[in-house]
């Protein structure tokens, strides 16, 4: 009887120790737990952009668009050779998910004209920033590189223009915001007008230090129809208007138009060079084709 409770005893010991290690070790557990270390502190990945895919280029511009940017187009004869003009030649791009593009030329007795199309969509590689963030430093590089003119009473070129949402405008100038004033002094190249110009026009009022060759009036072009910054187009864009001399031919005038819509960045930019010497583009004809074209990539893009 002796030996039995010995043994007993000897079973009750083990129980208490099994006992008090197995409570250490929640003891433990539940001081890990307390514990997670960085887990609550990790950065959430900026927001991607709006778009994952660029429209078609050479098929975003319609007929209809081509017949009024390129006269020239529906003079052509030969059947063939007119559909190949509609169709456009697309941009060669390494990545047609990340930029696209197509250009139109077309010559005729009274000019040439010539138009492009450039779609890029921006993708940020920075988790901390987005794509539209992105989208947007490309933008102002560009409008930065365009050299606006400076508004009146400031002494910086404008920044970028307050976005406005997706609205369309009609695409006529004066719908645009941020025109510079008459007082302004714009880029020479892009608001002249030919030395031969009449008397009566507002070269008259040309400071007489004024340089260039095809340029004795830097304030001759309307104020509305100078480059600008716009409003009423994606979520901020501009335009730029130049006119150049072709050598010994007439002057050339290249209408741009750039807008950003989301992370996607829309390039247009249309020229003219007219085949009699000095015959100079009209600018406002351009620029309202330009920007109705523009209103219509809009569109196409959806936003």
């Amino acid at each position: 009887m002796q030996r039995k409770a010995y043994v007993t005893g000897t079973a009750a010991l083990l129980a208490a120790l099994l006992a008090g290690c197995t409570s250490g070790s929640g003891d433990d557990g539940t001081t890990d737990n307390a514990n997670p270390g960085d887990t609550g502190t990790s950065t959430v990945a900026a927001q991607p952009g709006k778009y994952r895919t660029l429209p078609e280029p050479c098929g975003a511009v319609g007929h209809d668009a081509l017949d009024s940017l390129l006269p020239g187009i529906q003079q052509i004869t030969d059947p063939v050779r007119r559909d190949q003009a509609y169709q456009g030649e697309a941009t060669l791009t390494y990545d047609t998910e990340r930029r696209v593009g197509c250009h139109w030329k077309v010559e005729s007795p009274d000019a040439t004209d010539r138009l492009s199309v450039d779609f890029e969509r921006v993708v940020s590689y920075d988790n901390t920033v987005s794509d539209d963030d992105q989208a947007q430093k490309l933008f102002l590089e560009k409008q930065t590189a365009a050299d606006l003119p400076v508004v009146s009473g400031s002494s910086a070129p404008p920044a970028s223009p307050t976005p406005t949402g997706s609205s369309k405008g009609s695409g006529s100038p004066s719908g645009a915001a941020s025109s510079p004033a008459s007082g302004s002094s714009p880029k020479s190249s892009a608001t002249s007008e030919p030395s031969g110009s009449p008397s009566g026009s507002s070269a008259s009022s040309a400071p007489s230090g004024a340089s260039g060759s095809s340029s004795a009036d830097p304030g001759a072009m309307p104020a509305e129809l100078q480059p600008r910054a716009l409003t009423d187009l994606g979520d901020e864009a501009y335009l730029d208007d130049e006119l150049n001399a072709a050598g010994s031919t007439a002057e050339q005038r290249t209408v741009t138009v750039v807008f950003r819509t989301s992370n996607v960045v829309v390039t247009l930019q249309y020229e003219e060079q007219p085949m009699a010497t000095g015959t100079v583009p009209d600018s406002k004809e351009m620029q309202d084709r330009a920007l109705n074209l523009a209103s219509q990539l809009a569109d196409t893009l959806g936003g």
